[in-house]
């Protein structure tokens, strides 16, 4: 029996399984994003604690005071509970449109001044 000889090679079948994973994961991966697939973490006993590294949030109203989870609070206080966390947490920036640039200008500059890099400005869409 003699062996045909292929000029061109069918990637149909080829295209046909990527669509069909591509599908799996976007599929999973917005289940994901919106929580819906349940976890249910085991128990242990030796377990350690996670480094809390939640986003933290600070506020500037349009008076120029400053508010840090909730609660007024002067720079230099923010300063001091910031440098308690590490440098890669992340910091949400709200800040009211009529405040005056300063005081955004003074929080970015205590921010940079210590080396936290992963800040986010809060803006309306």
């Amino acid at each position: 029996m003699k062996l045909q000889k292929y000029d061109s090679i069918n990637v149909i079948p080829f295209i046909d399984v990527l669509l069909v994973l591509l599908a799996i994961v976007l599929l999973t991966s917005t289940f994901i994003t919106k929580g819906i697939i349940p976890v249910n973490l085991p128990d242990a006993q030796n377990a350690s604690k996670l480094k809390s590294d939640k986003e933290i949030v600070i506020v500037i109203n349009d008076q120029g005071e400053l508010f840090m989870e909730d609660m007024k609070i002067a720079i230099e206080n923010i300063e001091l509970e910031l440098l308690q966390k590490s440098r890669e947490t992340p910091i949400h920036l709200n800040t009211d449109k009529n405040t005056k640039f300063e005081y955004f200008v003074n929080v970015l500059d205590m921010l940079k001044k210590n080396e936290f890099s992963n800040v986010s400005i809060v803006t309306k869409k």
